[in-house]
């Protein structure tokens, strides 16, 4: 098993945390002066600082976000890198209900571009891309039959 590297005090990402600390400090900085100082825009002061300060919880979520340490084993598991062979019957009925699965959803998808073309009353061909099989040589599409169907009034 590997040894993990020991991270520093602020982890990875530590240009994110002191982005996030300057610009906390900047717009405290700013509200701060809107707030005390005797300026006649100590409004626009206020609420550029209280933005500043929204701001920074930006780079405070890439700097927590970038130091969430994930075991390498649940990593694969999660992203489907480890696939796990599947024996006997049921990696058999695994691999027939996806095959049934993409020959319904290749179904679905023929009878919708039917229907479609049967509720809009054209005669012209529809391509339906369909995954896994080659494209045809001649394709038209349902814009171009809808604009040769169409007669000026």
């Amino acid at each position: 098993m590997m040894e993990q590297p020991v991270l520093g005090g602020l982890g990875r990402c530590s240009c994110a945390f002191w982005l996030a600390v300057a610009f906390d400090a900047c717009g405290l900085v700013v509200l701060l002066a809107g707030v005390f100082a005797d300026i006649f825009f100590y409004d626009f002061l206020i609420y550029a600082g209280a933005i500043v300060i929204f701001l920074s919880l930006i780079w405070w979520v890439f700097w927590y976000t970038g130091n969430i340490e994930v075991p390498p084993e649940e990593l694969e598991d999660d992203v489907g890198l480890q696939k796990k062979k599947e024996k006997g019957l049921t990696g058999v009925l695994r691999r027939f209900s996806s095959r049934i699965r993409s020959s319904v959803r290749t179904n679905r998808t023929i009878r919708s571009a039917q229907a479609s073309r049967s509720q809009h009353g054209s005669q012209g061909t529809v391509a339906v891309n369909l995954p896994m099989t080659s494209q045809p040589q001649h394709l038209s599409t349902v814009s171009a039959a809808v604009a040769t169907e169409t007669s000026p009034i």
